[in-house]
């Protein structure tokens, strides 16, 4: 998620305050609860900026599966059109030879009634 105004003016806010919190602690000065709560503040907002980044990571991944599944789903569409066209091509070469077998069978018969007739002519 991108930054607003309202996170830029927050952060310009409790910056000087910020730096005056860490003067006084590295003078060795306490920290009052309003210098705590400032920099649970600030931790709080960049923990928050962080999971927003992260959030943007996951949104961005998510995005990226899913057109990665749909151009799968195209590739297994067409896959499925490649395969209808084999079964097809399958059924019209077992379609061609069983017609050259029927050709062959029918001429095979007529040659040996043939031949068997002029035997039996020749026989008797």
């Amino acid at each position: 998620m991108n930054k607003t105004n309202i996170d830029s003016m927050l952060i310009e806010m409790i910056t000087p305050k910020l730096k005056e919190i860490e003067e006084r602690f590295v003078r060795g000065e306490g920290l009052k609860q309003e210098d705590i709560n400032t920099l649970l503040l600030k931790s709080q907002y960049n923990h928050i900026n962080h999971l927003d980044q992260k959030l943007d990571e996951v949104t961005s991944d998510v995005a990226s599966l899913k057109d990665e599944f749909t151009g799968l789903k195209d590739e297994f569409t067409g896959l499925k059109g490649e395969f209808a066209l084999l079964k097809s091509d399958i059924k019209t070469i077992i379609q061609q030879a069983l017609n050259k077998n029927m050709v062959m069978l029918i001429a095979m018969i007529g040659f040996f009634l043939t031949l068997s007739k002029a035997l039996d002519l020749i026989i008797k």
